[in-house]
């Protein structure tokens, strides 16, 4: 399985539009989440960031929010934002635009949010262009990443995947891991290194929220 552990300055000139680091001048870290909420692994990961007083971003599936609502209000009160990750986790170079964008929309009835994240990264420039009439909120925020940890790669180790984030990840980066049922055993060898080992040279794990300070343009 190929995947950039650390995205290249190329991918980032050619999709400008999205989000995938936060200029940042504190020692801050951006940890997200994909496919959740996962009756096993979002709880683990919940119980771990409250150790460290950490906050978080979980991109949520619509479907997995309306079989675990409980969960998801918890990601809420616990202060972890929010992001939409579509209804069926639908890959968007491989689906239809009508398709794609009702499966947001649905999600988007769930998952009160304006931020965005594609599953696979998988976007085009129309689908992009429309998530704010089927988000329904005035300037959607597509967040991709600067590290992607691997958790989800049956073929790497726990060291391997751990080492993807300790080498690659720094001040302003956003960090993909997964509360999934695929990555659950990766994540609890990882998560609580990752922890550590950042807590220890003085990092803090924010959010993205709504004073995220970079702006977007989808008009292109």
């Amino acid at each position: 399985m190929f995947y950039f552990v650390k995205t290249p300055g190329w991918i980032r000139r050619i999709y400008d539009s999205y989000i995938w680091s936060i200029p940042v001048h504190e020692k801050i870290i951006y940890l997200t989440f994909d496919d959740g909420p996962h009756p096993q692994a979002t709880p683990f990961v919940l119980k771990l960031l409250k150790q460290y007083n950490a906050s978080a971003t979980f991109f949520c599936i619509g479907k997995n929010v309306v079989a675990h609502p409980d969960l998801y209000s918890q990601l809420l009160s616990d202060g972890h934002a929010v992001g939409n990750h579509t209804y069926n986790h639908l890959n968007g170079w491989k689906t239809k635009n009508e398709t794609y964008m009702r499966d947001i929309a649905l999600a988007a009835q769930h998952i009160n949010s304006d931020l965005f994240r594609p599953p696979y990264g998988r976007i085009t420039s129309f689908q992009a262009k429309n998530l704010k009439t089927v988000m329904k909120v005035e300037q959607p925020r597509v967040i991709m990443w600067d590290v992607l940890s691997g958790d989800f790669d049956m073929d790497i180790t726990n060291e391997r995947c751990l080492s993807n984030v300790i080498l690659s990840a720094g001040a302003g980066s956003i960090v993909v891991f997964h509360d999934s049922q695929k990555a659950l055993m990766k994540l609890q060898y990882v998560l609580p290194r990752v922890l550590e080992f950042f807590a220890e040279k003085g990092y803090s794990f924010n959010a993205i929220n709504k004073e995220f300070p970079v702006k977007i343009s989808l008009n292109k």
